[in-house]
């Protein structure tokens, strides 16, 4: 590398400069007082850990996220997280040990070896809530309700909520009885909503007429919430664990109308994010002119097995700085006030009463300020007639 390109940053790997650092690491510390106050406890998961541990039960997506690196003590490959929630998973399941419902959260930063889109960051800010050990519908009620609450915290008042639920698809595949191979290249279709190539795929490779058209359905049913009244008579001969999950989203959507009034919520039962490790509800929460989610989770049972405790589970993240990114910077800023050098203690007085009060002070620390200094400055800290006063500049 050059002399003159040292400064240059991989792509995807950017630095928070001022003042979008002073509002991501306000934000970061509002919802963390806000996820208290839900019940909330905060953990703080190591950055690097042993591979099999950090990857145990997340699936492929997250291994080819995953950095590896070798321990020099061990020898053994440890992994840069890429995502926080399975080692939360962990230190409910192996560290904590809670018989009841535990509800933990956590903020941090991750690190992917690709972005998950064009517009994403390859080292996000992660910020999130999990909830284990209860498998009730009040469970991902509660956390979506607080998935909301964050983005609302985060100045963000008009989201449309996508909705889906990965167990039907798993139940509806399940009754086709595809090998693998065919399983990959049904999901690949449904991703893409190829209809055609799907109706194709199916006739071919699927024996069970009523299991193919119920499979083809899904890529049709999206929409608000009529497209799962459409579900409940679309899916001939569906099963019952079909129907019931069916009627989840049901309850589901209602629930939210009560607990949530005025969320958009956009149905889509061939969603299915995070496929490889979620095992019921999934959602997503979209802002007007953002093409990627500024939040995401879901369900995700039985994700400690692997770590000694299979706990029921459901949780959310998202990235601080896509969320930022996605508010209008608020335009009343904290005003800053020069002050003069000095240590008088009348002086040094009104300079911590105001820092206290909410005002930024700067120093003068030398009588030639900067004019840069002052004109970030509004006013100024003054002596008249032996007073110290704050005046206009």
């Amino acid at each position: 590398m050059i002399n003159s390109n040292r400064w240059l940053l991989p792509d995807g790997i950017e630095e928070v400069l001022p003042p979008v650092a002073g509002r991501v690491e306000t934000l970061r510390r509002n919802l963390l007082d806000l996820y208290k106050s839900w019940g909330y406890d905060l953990v703080i998961p190591p950055f690097v850990e042993f591979l099999e541990s950090l990857l145990t039960g997340a699936g492929s997506d997250l291994d080819l996220k995953t950095f590896k690196v070798t321990d020099q003590l061990t020898g053994r490959l440890m992994g840069v997280r890429a995502d926080m929630t399975p080692q939360v998973a962990r230190i409910d399941a192996h560290s904590l040990k809670h018989q009841g419902p535990t509800r933990l959260c956590y903020s941090g930063s991750v690190l992917h070896t690709r972005a998950a889109n064009m517009l994403a960051s390859r080292s996000p800010i992660q910020m999130g809530a999990e909830l284990f050990g209860c498998n009730s519908l009040a469970a991902d009620i509660e956390i979506i309700s607080l998935m909301l609450e964050t983005i609302k915290n985060a100045g963000l008042q008009q989201v449309c909520l996508d909705i889906g639920n990965v167990a039907i698809y798993r139940h509806l595949v399940a009754a086709a009885k595809l090998e693998s191979t065919q399983e990959a290249d049904l999901f690949a279709l449904l991703q893409r909503k190829d209809k055609a190539e799907l109706r194709r795929f199916l006739d071919n490779e699927v024996a069970d007429a009523a299991a193919a058209n119920n499979l083809a359905l899904l890529a049709d049913l999206h929409g608000d919430s009529s497209v799962l009244a459409r579900a409940k008579t679309g899916l001939v001969n569906a099963s019952e664990q079909v129907l019931r999950e069916v009627d989840v989203l049901s309850e589901l959507a209602e629930a939210l109308e009560q607990s949530c009034p005025g969320v958009e919520m956009y149905f889509d039962l061939s969603e299915l994010r995070g496929y490889q490790y979620h095992t019921g509800v999934v959602f997503a929460a979209y802002a007007p002119g953002h093409g990627q989610a500024i939040a995401k989770g879901g369900r995700y049972d039985d994700i400690g097995q692997v770590f000694g405790r299979a706990r029921p589970a459901t949780g959310f993240s998202a990235d601080l700085k896509a969320l930022i990114g996605a508010v209008t910077a608020d335009a009343d800023e904290a005003s800053v006030i020069l002050a003069p050098e000095g240590y008088d203690a009348p002086l040094l007085d009104l300079i911590r009463s105001l820092r206290e009060s909410g005002h930024i002070v700067i120093r003068a620390l030398a009588a030639d300020v900067s004019q840069e200094g002052q004109h970030e400055a509004g006013q100024q800290i003054v002596n008249k007639d032996g007073q110290w006063v704050v005046e206009d500049i």
